[in-house]
């Protein structure tokens, strides 16, 4: 490791696939499901999980309560509206945890239209539940994180009077969620430098990130806010969660490992267990991963253009953005097809047995590439059917 590598600030990554990733329509879990999720989330080096939602559902409890159980080690949080009664349940799931390992999410809307339209509460009165809530968390809980909901459409006045609010009631963690996935990585940085310098009592306190995707930008805004000074960074596997997804823990975990340089940034998540956990989760949820989704894709190193295939047999390094096995892919693929050269044939057809002449080949490509779509569907038996042909003509 680099001298700056080690001057780098760690990322501390809060994975709330459990809990947010849940929320997506159809991607429903059960308690096993959810063991067994948080057991590779810890073994691939996450330093926090939520694991749920307690108020929604008894079951919630008891995943969360068979988590605390079967995963040792790893800061566990649930999340709770501002009310007693949610930090009461949050407690039920949670007691029986250690108390470094036990941490309650406290959230509560503060932009104008939910607090007119959904809450029907003045600033004033937003405030004074947040203060209450903070306090009440902090009787049984050391770790207390409190996040006002849309954040980045709150006036920035009342957003950092209810930061100073959480703080001085004892919230050891400050969220900043953007909740409609609006931010820029521009606008994210201005946020994080907004509250740096307008909430005096940070000291001690650490800034945490939830950005939506609904722009494409959520990994992009994670980074920007990080590079600013927030410390903790809160992801999914795949990116799933409402509407869009929220940044995905994949995608976060390589930016860094890639170009953490460039933002100051270090990270202990194991990428070699990404794309296990990646497709652990996919079958889990029923939410398949798109072949282009960044990073465990199956097409992130699976090519069908010829150029690119004859580099990638000379040195795959000419058309990898990292090796395969850094995030524990099976490995370069060579996809036939129309836009195949001599050198991916010759590769396809060497490795099924054949030994044909440089000419034989070319021969094979040519007709391979000008069947029709349909034939493709049993790629192996077109190139057997073509190699028969090329050889009896010969």
């Amino acid at each position: 490791m680099s001298t700056g590598a080690k001057r780098a600030r760690r990322v501390i990554f809060s994975d709330t696939t459990l809990r947010e990733g849940e929320q997506m329509p159809r991607a429903a879990l059960d308690p096993d499901e959810k063991v067994l999720i948080a057991r590779l989330l810890a073994a691939a080096g996450v330093d926090a999980i939520e694991t749920g939602f307690p108020a929604s559902a008894e079951s919630e409890i008891e995943a969360t309560r068979r988590i605390v159980e079967a995963v040792p080690g790893v800061v566990l949080s649930v999340l709770a509206r501002a009310l007693e009664h949610d930090v009461d349940l949050a407690w039920r799931a949670l007691e029986a945890a250690e108390p470094k390992r036990r941490m309650v999410n406290l959230f509560l809307a503060t932009s104008p239209i939910h607090r007119q339209r959904k809450l029907d509460k003045t600033p004033a009165e937003l405030l004074g539940m947040i203060g209450r809530a903070v306090e009440y968390a902090r009787r049984r809980f050391q770790a207390v994180a409190f996040a006002p909901e849309d954040a980045p459409h709150t006036e920035p006045e009342l957003l950092w009077d209810a930061y100073r609010t959480a703080i001085e009631a004892g919230a050891t963690v400050i969220g900043v969620p953007d909740t409609l996935g609006v931010l820029t990585p521009r606008r994210a940085r201005r946020l994080i430098r907004g509250i740096r310098d307008n909430v005096p009592n940070l000291r001690g306190v650490q800034i945490a990130v939830h950005f939506h995707d609904d722009l494409g930008l959520a990994t992009a805004n994670t980074l920007a806010a990080l590079g600013e000074g927030a410390r903790v960074a809160q992801c999914t596997v795949n990116g799933l969660g409402e509407r869009a997804g929220n940044a995905a823990l994949e995608e976060l975990a390589m930016a860094i490992t890639v170009a953490g340089e460039d933002y100051g940034l270090r990270t202990r998540v194991k990428t070699e267990r990404l794309v296990e956990l990646s497709r652990v989760v996919a079958e889990l949820s029923g939410v398949d991963v798109a072949p282009n989704k960044a990073v465990v894709g199956a097409n992130v190193f699976a090519t069908a253009a010829g150029i690119h295939q004859d580099g990638l047999l000379k040195d795959r390094a000419t058309y990898t953005p990292f090796p395969p096995e850094l995030v524990g892919a099976e490995g370069v693929e060579l996809v036939l097809g129309k836009h195949s050269g001599r050198a991916a044939f010759g590769a396809r057809l060497r490795a099924l047995g054949y030994r044909l002449s440089d000419e034989q080949v070319g021969e094979v490509a040519e007709l391979a590439k000008a069947a029709p779509k349909s034939a493709w569907r049993d790629g192996e038996r077109l190139l057997e059917r073509i190699v028969t042909e090329v050889v009896t003509q010969n």
